[in-house]
């Protein structure tokens, strides 16, 4: 019998030396065990055999035996398989709730696999894949789109540029019938949110600057002040020692000056430095708005006791972009507010922002709204209802749904009636009376109806509205089962 267990892997690099030709060399596994060999060599089985024959993966052979979709991993050719590990599975049970496999029903269980195969053979040693951080979009077996691309070091990733990506632990297993990429999660689609794709007219920015902002230092310089660094900075190592920051900023809500109802709200921070481990860096309410720059320090600060409003995970980026609406509809005031930024504790970042301080041509840390004139009107432009074989999966496009008269990103769905036949799902997410999803969901395939193998007629009731206001009453969305 296999056993699970806990494997340490690392990262497969691909290095390409130029002399009069190009050549390549890289890593394949046997048992997760790392061996040279010809980057060309095929593993000579298939797909399957070869998920069979790894004790790291026997909760995918497991969820493939329980889907029945054995042929999809040992027929065929130029498939690309993303094969998730043990401790992926076991993540995603825990995460939903479920004991084992046998308690996850078997068309999401085959919906998840189905994301996890593309038709297409993507393989990071291809010359034609040279460009680093250049996700190519290809449509996975379950009808979404599955982005594959790889970093500077060729580290193989998945989804880059959306709202969530993964990194490849092994890449370029070359099977009979394809080739397979190893990850320690169970992947899914993710909208990226991001503001219209096209300039809309009634949409206005306004951006404000802080008025005062600085770090704070634990340890032996608790009672020092950096009001006059060019830079803030934050480190999480215990919380208060030495080597622990946490930035402070305080801006005036009325300094926004423009016309109109703030319908997007951002905190845009210029990155001077990041280790970028993928880490979470979280942005706090602190309830003390009568600091000032020059007197702030670790032991008169005012720490925040309550959960983060926003936060990311950190990346090499040149700046840190943290979503403020729901903070902002959260307040009951439009005054002073005053905002701490710290990393997850314990994992020891560092990063540096640039401050008001900067005389280097960099931004400070800007609030930026975006601003709608108030006097818009949606439009139910499709309707369609959609078509689904027993027991599959639909995935939503703007052909069978669509609402118009604001950016698809402000226009948001509610779900007033879940389906009876099946389950609506949006990443790995089962949505249920009350949940939302976004009209942008639906335009890039981010909203997955499945059905449950039963009934021949199934509905969804929604509303709609948008950021401004503007909404429609409750409708259905009617779902054909064959």
């Amino acid at each position: 019998m296999k056993k699970y267990k806990t494997t340490s892997y690392v990262n497969i690099g691909v290095f390409f030396t130029v002399v009069f030709s190009l050549f390549f060399s890289c890593e394949t596994q046997d048992g997760f065990s790392y061996k040279k060999s010809n980057s060309n060599a095929d593993l000579g089985i298939t797909a399957w055999q070869y998920i069979q024959n790894h004790d790291s993966l026997v909760l995918l052979e497991e969820a493939i035996k329980r889907t029945n979709t054995q042929d999809l991993y040992s027929t065929g050719t130029d498939k690309t398989f993303i094969a998730p590990t043990n401790e992926a599975f076991m993540e995603y049970l825990q995460n939903n709730s479920y004991q084992d496999l046998s308690e996850v029903p078997i068309p999401i269980l085959r919906n998840v696999l189905n994301y996890h195969v593309v038709n297409a053979y993507v393989s990071f040693d291809d010359p034609n894949l040279m460009e680093r951080n250049n996700p190519i979009p290809y449509p996975s077996e379950n009808g979404q789109t599955l982005f594959l691309s790889h970093n500077s070091s060729f580290t193989g990733i998945i989804n880059e540029g959306t709202s969530k990506q993964w990194d490849i632990v092994t890449s370029n297993l070359k099977a009979l019938n394809g080739v397979i990429h190893v990850v320690p999660a169970i992947v899914y689609f993710s909208a990226l949110s991001s503001e219209p794709d096209t300039p809309d007219p009634t949409i206005v920015r306004d951006t404000i600057f802080p008025m005062y902002d600085t770090y704070v230092n634990g340890g032996n310089q608790s009672g020092n002040n950096f009001g006059s660094d060019p830079l803030l900075k934050t480190k999480n190592v215990s919380g208060n020692g030495d080597y622990d920051r946490k930035s402070f900023l305080m801006y005036d809500l009325k300094h926004f000056k423009k016309e109109g109802v703030i319908v997007d709200l951002k905190l845009e921070i210029a990155v001077k430095f990041t280790l970028a481990k993928g880490v979470a860096l979280d942005v706090y309410n602190v309830t003390d708005t009568l600091w000032t720059e020059t007197g702030l320090t670790f032991n008169n600060a005012t720490f925040p006791t309550t959960a983060p409003v926003s936060s990311i995970i950190t990346t090499k980026v040149s700046k840190f972009e943290f979503d403020m609406m729901d903070y902002y509809k959260s307040l009951n005031h439009k005054g002073r507010i005053s905002l701490m930024l710290d990393g997850e504790a314990g994992k020891d970042e560092t990063d540096e922002f640039h401050s008001l301080q900067n005389i280097g041509g960099f931004n400070a840390p800007m609030l930026i709204a975006r601003l709608s004139a108030g006097n818009t009107v949606l439009v139910l432009d499709k309707n369609t209802g959609l078509t689904v074989e027993s027991g599959n999966a639909f995935a939503f496009n703007n052909n069978v749904l669509q609402v118009t008269g604001s950016p698809a990103g402000d226009i948001t769905y509610t779900i007033k009636e879940a389906p009876q036949f099946g389950w609506l799902v949006q990443g790995l997410n089962i949505l249920q009376v009350g949940d939302t999803f976004t009209q942008k969901d639906i335009d890039v395939m981010n909203l997955i109806y499945i059905n449950n193998g039963s009934g021949t007629q199934d509905k969804i009731e929604v509303s709609a509205e948008d950021k401004a206001g503007a909404n429609l009453n409750n409708f259905d969305i009617d779902v054909t089962i064959q």
